[in-house]
C-alpha cells in the first residue's frame, strides 16, 4: 500500500497525489499537518528515504529559525522538532513497502509507482 504524507495547500503535493492516484495503485493520504508522524514514525520514513533528517525538513520555513534550530543540529534533535511541529516536513513524502521518496518533483515518486 502506498502511503502520502499530504498538505493539500501544497501545490507539488497536490501534483504528487494526483500522479499516485492515476497510478490506479491502492493508497492511502495521511494529511501529516492534522495526523502527525510520531517520532518513531519520523525515524522510519528517515532511513526509508535514505536521507539525513535535515534533508527531511524545511529549514527555510519561518518557523525553523523560530524554534532556534539550526543546520548543523543533531538528528535527534531536528526530528523531535519535527515530531513535535510537523509543519517543519518536507512535503509530500511517498511511502510504499519500506521504500520512500519526497515528491519534490513531483515526477520523483514514479520510482515508487
Amino acid at each position: 500500500m502506498i502511503t502520502i504524507w499530504h498538505n493539500p495547500r501544497c501545490s507539488k503535493s497536490r501534483q504528487t497525489l494526483a500522479l499516485v492516484e492515476a497510478s490506479g495503485k491502492p493508497y492511502t493520504v495521511r494529511k501529516y499537518l492534522e495526523d502527525a508522524p510520531t517520532l518513531a514514525e519520523l525515524e522510519q520514513a528517515k532511513a526509508a528515504l535514505n536521507l539525513s533528517a535535515l534533508q527531511m525538513l524545511r529549514p527555510t520555513e519561518a518557523l525553523f529559525k523560530e524554534l532556534g534550530l539550526n543546520r548543523s543540529d543533531d538528528e535527534a534533535t531536528l526530528l523531535a522538532a519535527a515530531a513535535a511541529h510537523p509543519a517543519l516536513i518536507e512535503r509530500p513524502i511517498v511511502l510504499s513497502k519500506g521504500r520512500a521518496i519526497i515528491g519534490r518533483p513531483p515526477e520523483a515518486v514514479a520510482a515508487l509507482l
